[in-house]
């Protein structure tokens, strides 16, 4: 694919085509704009596009030569491309090569992704391997540079620290947009030094603060996040919290992934409350490869908007300008407009945004869901593919938890409550029988228990607790993929079963496994840093849907179970976590023991 043209170089060959003193690349002919600028479907529109750019937008007759490609856009709508304004790249278990070949066809032209989960297993390193392998793929890749690497200080332990240094030096780096998720809420409100250096170093570098405020004061803390200058936040799930954000001038990134599906309660603010949509954006966040394939990227949210009762023009708006305007890209990005980048989608349905075409940097890349060109693979380096330090292999009596000595038949614990599709979890205190001393899951109250083994330096640290709302009834399930440290988690009801289920994945250099009855009934190993694979979003996809198969033998059926899971160990989000250094209660930022005394 051809490099893109920066605006200043090309001004001369844009004025001359708009006036037909020079000819075209290429023409759209006779399409329905979706013009995001004005909130209206211009009929008989012609788009004229040279050096990847737009030069004209009208009739475009006058601009046509013999060496003109044409695209018949009859029956069609033009619109932006689309762009996913916050997305985990990682959480896709593909490379950025690879997620480029399964979304670009489904319209998305931009991505802003935020490798954090790479850098707290690789560190600076890791993001580096991640914007090299967005290079030369027909995508816009952008970067937000990892803010809180480790995401809860002190609380967990990680394969790297990305301390305000590094922080400056990504600022300078090209391809780097902003600052990633700022997580460290209590460390912004404090206010923390370190915290407010890495602000500083974004806005100094004029660039944007993405933020993640899950919480539920909407009133003067909320007010003081923003004062610090996060533009943006993708933990909204009310429609209260929606109109507080955007009523205070921040981006709201409404979030419909593969488990977390927000769209729903989050767009009632714009249906029920008719307010200007300008700080309202879709974005995904996270999305397994399934996902992507069977239902679509951006254009499936901006579909499932639409269902809940977006006008379709301005659900468009929330996927293209509105992000672009977000990250201060407007100059190039989120309109089919003159002076832009030529990065357009043609669709035949609107209300179902059904993609036919996709074109980015002014060349045809995309047609009836098929890439039309070749993007190679990615070869990762030794060292991101050997990232499993557990320093011994593991036994049942690993994952035992003895009960405090003045207990012998039955006792308190705290338990973490996990829901469907909900990101928080619930603080929740349950009795637990006593056998020998050590505590007893019980499958019947829906009560499995949960280890966090440190996996980055072998220290042998393990956190252990419980967890209900999963409904597995045997078995054990675990996973590298354990937001944001990534160490290893294991969840299951027997300490045999864990026990196998964290040494295969030690084996395989990480990834998901369920086991049952001590065998495995599903393996999807992830070698690049325990997150990712480099083979291809149908082969990932494939093995995912064995894993949820193999989840609902033990009797699970929730939508994505692993990616509910994923989140069990991050220390950040309410109500209750589990680290591999123990249990913390993520409200008041503190460890408690995991015995109710």
């Amino acid at each position: 694919m051809t490099n893109r043209y920066p605006l200043a170089e090309v001004t001369k060959e844009l004025v001359l085509v708009a006036q037909g003193k020079m000819k075209a690349d290429l023409v759209i002919k006779n399409g329905s704009l979706i013009n995001v600028c004005t909130a209206e479907i211009l009929k008989h529109t012609d788009v004229a596009i040279t050096h990847g750019r737009i030069a004209l937008v009208g009739n475009a007759d006058h601009t046509i030569g013999e060496n003109t490609t044409i695209i018949d856009a009859d029956g069609l709508y033009i619109a932006p491309g689309f762009m996913d304004g916050h997305i985990h790249v990682e959480s896709s278990m593909l490379t950025v090569k690879e997620y480029a070949k399964t979304v670009v066809p489904s319209g998305t032209t931009a991505i802003f992704m935020d490798p954090h989960e790479i850098a707290n297993v690789l560190g600076l390193r890791g993001v580096k391997l991640m914007m090299e392998d967005g290079q030369g793929v027909p995508l816009n890749v952008y970067t937000t540079m990892p803010s809180c690497v480790p995401a809860a200080p002190g609380f967990e332990d990680t394969g790297s620290e990305l301390g305000t240094a590094e922080i400056h030096e990504a600022m300078s780096l090209k391809g780097v947009i902003g600052l990633g998720e700022m997580m460290n809420v209590p460390g912004v409100l404090s206010p923390d030094d370190n915290v407010h250096k890495a602000l500083a170093s974004t806005l100094n570098a004029d660039k944007t603060i993405t933020g993640h405020y899950p919480m539920s004061d909407i009133h003067a803390p909320l007010n003081a996040y923003i004062a610090s200058g996060a533009r943006c936040c993708h933990e909204t799930v009310g429609q209260e919290e929606t109109l507080a954000k955007m009523r205070l001038g921040m981006y709201v990134q409404i979030r419909e992934g593969s488990a977390w599906h927000d769209v729903k309660e989050t767009v009632k603010a714009i249906t029920e409350s008719h307010i200007d949509t300008r700080f309202a954006n879709l974005v995904s966040d996270d999305a397994h490869p399934d996902t992507l394939l069977h239902l679509g990227h951006m254009n499936h949210i901006i579909k499932r908007a639409i269902e809940e009762g977006v006008n379709p023009i301005t659900a468009i708006q929330m996927a293209t300008i509105n992000v672009a305007e977000c990250f201060n890209l407007s100059r190039d990005l989120g309109s089919v407009t003159p002076g832009k980048w030529a990065d357009i989608v043609l669709l035949s349905d609107l209300s179902k945004v059904k993609v036919e075409k996709v074109i980015i940097n002014g060349e045809l890349v995309a047609s009836n869901g098929k890439m039309l060109m070749d993007i190679p693979k990615t070869a990762y380096p030794d060292f991101a593919k050997s990232t499993m330090h557990i320093g011994k292999v593991l036994t049942s009596k690993d994952f035992e938890i003895i009960a405090p000595s003045a207990f012998k038949d039955s006792v308190s614990v705290h338990v973490m409550g996990v829901s469907d599709a909900k990101v928080g979890t619930s603080h929740l205190i349950k009795k637990l029988p006593v056998k020998d001393g050590i505590v007893s899951t019980d499958p019947s109250m829906d009560i499995a228990k949960a280890a966090v083994i440190e996996r980055h330096r072998a220290t042998g640290s393990i956190g252990k607790g419980f967890v209900t709302g999963f409904s597995v009834r045997e078995g054990a399930v675990a996973s590298t993929v354990a937001h944001d440290a990534h160490n290893l988690l294991v969840v299951g009801t027997n300490d045999e079963d864990m026990a196998l289920a964290a040494n295969t994945l030690a084996e395989a250099q990480g990834g998901m496994v369920v086991v049952k009855n001590q065998k495995v009934l599903a393996l999807n190993p992830l070698p690049i840093a325990g997150l990712m694979s480099s083979d291809s979003a149908q082969e990932v996809a494939a093995r995912v849907a064995e894993i949820d198969k193999a989840w609902k033998t033990l009797g699970c059926d929730m939508v994505s179970p692993f990616m509910t899971m994923a989140l069990l160990s991050l220390a950040v989000l309410p109500e209750l976590r589990l680290t591999n250094r123990g249990l913390v209660d993520t409200v008041n930022f503190k460890f408690i023991d995991l015995f109710v005394q």
